[in-house]
């Protein structure tokens, strides 16, 4: 089914790199007003640049994620990438989530345990979910450089792909309607 385990390992050449262009941005003059009407403030741009420039640990966020069980599949000629977190209970219905425009799947490391296994948080064990978190096609790990991109209408029916031919889930078909429309 052309799925395949997936590791993150940035190398740590690659994270200083980024480091480095952080810390010698260019900035612009300061805003000439004093609230946002002009947009962020240059001094919580500069905050923010600073920040990840030394304070951002990277490292744990990739441990955190490698955690979690994630894979890689092709989809139309795109490579995706997904954590895919199977619930322990009997019966629990496959659940999406995804992220929006900028964002990851890192924005769901806290409430994929809370969906698999609620009742390790008080909840009902028949409330539970196997639960699919895809990086949408372009952002994160889905995309590689030279291959053809997706375009927004694109992105429903990969998804949809995704969980009924490559995962195999018909009660998520079942539940999900016409995603090609």
């Amino acid at each position: 089914n052309g799925i395949r385990p997936f590791l993150i390992e940035i190398p740590e050449a690659e994270l200083e790199a980024l480091r480095a262009r952080v810390r010698t941005t260019r900035w612009p003059e300061d805003e000439t007003v004093a609230d946002q009407t002009q947009g962020v403030q240059s001094a919580t741009m500069r905050e923010l640049a600073r920040y990840w420039a030394s304070d951002y640990d990277w490292r744990t966020v990739e441990a955190k994620l490698n955690a979690l069980p994630q894979f890689m599949t092709e989809i139309d000629g795109l490579d995706v990438h997904f954590i895919h977190v199977r619930s322990q209970h009997e019966n629990a219905l496959a659940l999406i989530v995804t992220h929006g425009w900028p964002g990851s799947v890192w924005e769901f490391h806290k409430i994929l345990p809370m969906l698999t296994d609620p009742a390790r948080f008080g909840g009902d064990p028949a409330d539970s979910f196997t639960v699919v978190a895809p990086s949408l096609p372009g952002y994160g790990f889905s995309f590689a450089p030279g291959q053809a991109r997706f375009g927004i209408a694109d992105i429903a029916p990969a998804f949809a792909t995704l969980m009924t031919d490559v995962l195999g889930y018909e009660r998520f078909a079942a539940q999900g309607g016409d995603w090609g429309a």
